[in-house]
């Protein structure tokens, strides 16, 4: 008779348990780039992961759980990321981080690493794609570093592809010539190597590399190098700001040279800013559509972004970068709870995975303990200009002033030599 009381009082406890389990919120750190010298592109991909984050909160959340997302603008200052960093896992708990840069992020390989926390990054240095760190070209084991899109290297090499066929079919005569531009800084210097090995490797003369800052400026005298060096291709490393002020220079400078940019090098704000000096410019995307295509997974899309506002091609990249993550910790609540280990574990538990309601707009990726390139597979789009740029971009997109043309999908073979960089 005495343990009656005593079973009901343990019943109790678990009923209330239950619900105040439910409305633990899941803590996730989210460092982004408003105000610094990537915020052009930083700013429009780090809205896509936050208003991602609000809308699957507002629609039950994961698992029952709120997210309880900290984004915090670090202004692209390496010492900022790494004390936000520490903050995060000391104080608050963090089970997974959305991360921005390539310094930033190859800067915290070693501390998410020995923390165990997976990190998605905005980066996607080809450093960051070897979690055992045993490729014959691998500089150190990232085993808790993701991203979503083609590695930096991968869509570098798709663009060497391309503009390799791009010659041929326009007839050109020789060798064509090869040109790397950037600054000299770990995000454009990243895919660097990789794309100038395989341009040898498919007949293009390799020029030496022309250097410019990842602010804008005038660039009127790299310009005039480019020209006198008599480039048929040039990759443009850096983030869309400083491309603005190269392609112009250039346009003035009557540089005729296809350009080519690297994933963060273009995009429509880019090319309304630029105006006619960006048409023609091609460029990896990341998704299987831009924001006037149409696929199941668009409604969300649009319910997240506002149906009224024309959002850039960053944007939806950022949506599919946090339903990855959404995804992976609904794997792990059901596999022992949502922990920063099973959240790493959730990365790996598909094969070619498409976030549920992203259908048709994520590129299928796949993720294993010893690969972690989502995807070979490089989307290419050309910018098009084709008249003046001074409204707003949605009454550009609307006219076709500016829009975005795709070209081709480049399906790099999975080389294991390419693995980690």
């Amino acid at each position: 008779m005495r343990m009656k009381p005593m079973v009901l009082t343990a019943a109790a406890a678990a009923l209330i348990a239950a619900p105040a389990a439910a409305q633990q919120k899941i803590n996730v750190g989210h460092l982004a780039d408003y105000s610094g010298a990537t915020s052009d592109v930083g700013k429009p991909f780090g809205e896509g992961v936050a208003d991602a984050m609000a809308w699957i909160n507002k629609n039950g959340g994961v698992a029952k759980r709120q997210v309880n997302l900290d984004t915090v603008d670090y202004g692209y200052q390496v010492p900022r990321s790494i004390a936000t960093y520490k903050k995060w896992t000391g104080r608050d708990k963090v089970v997974a981080i959305f991360g921005w840069g390539t310094a930033d992020t190859e800067a915290l390989i070693t501390f998410v690493s020995k923390d165990q926390i997976p990190y998605i990054s905005g980066s996607y240095a080809g450093s960051l794609t070897d979690p055992t760190g045993q490729a014959e070209k691998s500089t150190a084991a990232a085993p808790f570093n993701f991203f979503y899109g083609p590695s930096y290297s991968d869509a570098a090499r798709a663009l060497v592809t391309w503009a390799a066929d791009d010659w041929k079919k326009k007839g050109g005569q020789g060798k064509p010539k090869y040109v790397h531009m950037g600054a000299n800084h770990p995000y454009p210097n990243a895919p660097k190597a990789a794309a100038e090995d395989l341009a040898k490797e498919l007949g293009f003369d390799v020029l030496p590399a022309i250097q410019f800052a990842l602010t804008p400026g005038d660039y009127t005298a790299q310009c005039l190098t480019l020209k006198q060096s008599g480039a048929n291709y040039a990759y443009l490393g850096n983030t869309a700001g400083s491309n603005v002020s190269v392609l112009k220079a250039c346009k003035n400078a009557g540089v005729d040279v296809q350009f080519m940019g690297n994933v963060w090098g273009m995009d429509e704000n880019a090319a309304k800013a630029a105006g006619n000096a960006a048409d023609g410019v091609v460029i990896p995307v990341r998704t299987r559509t831009l924001w006037t295509d149409e696929a199941p997974g668009m409604k969300t899309v649009r319910e997240i972004g506002g149906a009224d506002n024309y959002r850039p091609l960053h944007y939806i990249a950022g949506i599919c970068t946090a339903f990855y993550i959404k995804e992976a910790m609904e794997w792990a609540n059901a596999n022992g709870g949502i922990t920063a280990l099973k959240i790493r574990d959730g990365m790996y538990a598909k094969k070619d995975w498409v976030p549920k309601g992203m259908e048709g707009v994520c590129v299928p990726s796949t993720w294993t303990k010893t690969d972690h390139r989502p995807t070979t597979e490089v989307q290419l789009y050309r910018a098009r200009v084709t008249a003046a740029t001074d409204a707003p971009l949605n009454d550009l997109i609307k006219s076709g002033a500016v829009k975005m043309e795709k070209v081709t999908v480049v399906n790099l073979p999975r080389k294991p030599e390419w693995l980690g960089w």
